[in-house]
């Protein structure tokens, strides 16, 4: 099938330091835009992002500080990329929320415009969310082929929820579980255990505020110091507690940073 184009489409997808818009920086970016006609024209490069690349990231992606060191900066590339996107609209997945953001700082950072405002966006995951339901009533249709009576009533809601575990563990016990970044985390077995690490292993509170990275080790999953640890953010600047105390955040997020604080001082 081919695509009805009247302008050329996009399609992009960038690598960076993390997940902060504001305060990370693109690793790498490739472009295939999709010409009316049906050519197709390539466009990519690694970029030294000027700021360290934090381990945790080139765990995800593989691209290291040595890779791109002496890579061209995206300040370097912005010209010649808003050329190569000038007249053409937007697409990729999950784009809306995370590379278009980061895209924009990048030339705003370089004071090239890039007016997106002007562009159609087409987000193939907003798409693939919307044509294919992620609720419980498609996951017990899905795994159970029945269809959820009485939704949204505690009493069917829990009932399905308990088919559909048990359906998942029948089709994918022994199968490898690998996530949407090619991380094998492990293999799905019948056991609660196993179930629990592939779910909610790393989560410290429920919030997800604060959890725990490769290395075990508790950090921040939010704001200014997200993905630095908890510990060294409290010792660092001993009024984010406080802080964190007196806002707006749970009791259950309060009760585990509390937790943290008071272990760590008990083993001084």
């Amino acid at each position: 099938m081919k695509l009805n184009l009247k302008i050329p489409l996009c399609f992009f997808d960038l690598e960076t330091t993390g997940t902060n818009i504001t305060q990370d920086r693109i690793l790498e970016i490739a472009v295939i835009k999709l010409m009316p006609n049906g050519e197709l024209l390539e466009k990519k490069n690694l970029v030294n992002p000027t700021i360290p690349i934090p381990a945790e990231s080139t765990a995800i992606h593989g691209i290291s500080n040595e890779q791109v060191r002496d890579m061209p900066t995206f300040k370097e590339l912005a010209r010649e990329y808003a050329k190569f996107f000038e007249g053409a609209d937007l697409s990729g997945f999950n784009i809306l929320k995370f590379d278009v953001p980061v895209l924009v700082e990048e030339f705003l950072r370089a004071g090239v415009d890039f007016d997106y405002s002007r562009k159609r966006i087409i987000d193939s995951q907003r798409i693939y969310h919307l044509m294919e339901k992620r609720n419980l009533a498609a996951a017990y249709k899905f795994y159970c082929n029945k269809s959820l009576e009485n939704s949204h009533t505690a009493e069917a809601d829990t009932l399905a929820s308990m088919e559909v575990l048990v359906a998942q563990v029948a089709r994918y016990e022994k199968q490898e579980v690998i996530d949407a970044n090619g991380k094998v985390l492990g293999v799905l077995a019948n056991d609660p255990d196993e179930l629990n690490k592939l779910t909610a292993s790393n989560m410290i509170d429920l919030a997800g505020r604060m959890v725990r990275n490769q290395k075990n080790q508790a950090i921040f999953n939010f704001g200014k110091h997200k993905n630095k640890g908890v510990l060294t953010v409290l010792k660092d600047e001993p009024s984010y507690y406080d802080w964190m105390m007196n806002g707006d955040f749970s009791l259950d997020t309060k009760r585990r940073l509390t937790e943290l604080k008071l272990s760590a001082l008990k083993n001084k």
